[in-house]
């Protein structure tokens, strides 16, 4: 059960990293106007606030692979429910989409280090 914990925190820092990837670097550029479906002038208009979110979530995931790096049940369960309130609110203010990408897997997390 210890591995399987590990395993996801680890892909949901991932994932976080992807999000910070797209957000920082990519959000004007062909891979982030299709992963937001933007169009060039609104991720253009958009693109200083898009990296803030993006620093954001690597936030997220620094302080998950901080959890696993260190061992700590604690910091893991900390930055999980960070990303599950995350997750919520970007689905019920953003795109329902964000529940499935980041809330989903933050509460597998959750139920898996709880019962490592």
């Amino acid at each position: 059960m210890h591995a399987a914990a590990n395993i996801v925190v680890g892909l949901v820092a991932l994932i976080h990293l992807y999000i910070l990837v797209l957000e920082m670097v990519l959000w004007d550029k062909p891979a982030g106007l299709k992963a937001f479906r933007l169009s060039k002038e609104f991720a253009a208009q958009t693109r200083v606030l898009a990296a803030n979110q993006g620093l954001y979530n690597g936030f997220l995931a620094a302080g998950l692979i901080w959890g696993l790096w260190t061992a700590q049940v604690n910091v893991q369960m900390f930055f999980l429910g960070c990303v599950l309130v995350a997750g919520i609110y970007g689905a019920l203010t953003a795109n329902v989409k964000i529940l499935w990408v980041q809330a989903v897997p933050a509460v597998i997390g959750l139920v898996l280090v709880g019962l490592a």
